[in-house]
């Protein structure tokens, strides 16, 4: 058997974390960011960096009426192919019946139906 390949970029903790949390959120300032994963900006700001870098990530300013400008961020659609295959592939890695079990459930529906 040959184990697949994980991607280097993002087989690290806290840039799984970013790359997870922004696939299910879809935008998230560095404030966010920050509190969510609960590391400090300088560990924030260097893992992001990398992500940006390799095109992963992508960001905007937003300047509201009243206090600081902020930046937020999405995955870029290579990060949101390269977060699937490394989900893909850490998921190659399980045993056929704990792949099974892992995979998620059916979708909850938002509006219960009306006899």
């Amino acid at each position: 058997m040959t184990l697949p390949v994980l991607d280097a970029l993002l087989h690290q903790p806290v840039r799984t974390q970013i790359a997870a949390y922004l696939a299910g959120r879809g935008e998230a300032t560095f404030a966010e960011l920050k509190r969510t994963l609960g590391v400090t900006d300088g560990n924030l700001d260097a893992h992001l960096t990398k992500l940006l870098d390799a095109g992963y990530l992508a960001c905007r300013k937003e300047t509201p009426s009243a206090g600081r400008p902020q930046t937020v961020f999405c995955l870029a659609p290579t990060g949101r192919e390269a977060f699937a295959a490394y989900v893909a592939a850490l998921s190659a890695l399980l045993p056929p019946k704990a792949a099974d079990d892992a995979a998620p459930a059916a979708p909850i529906p938002l509006v219960t139906p009306t006899p």
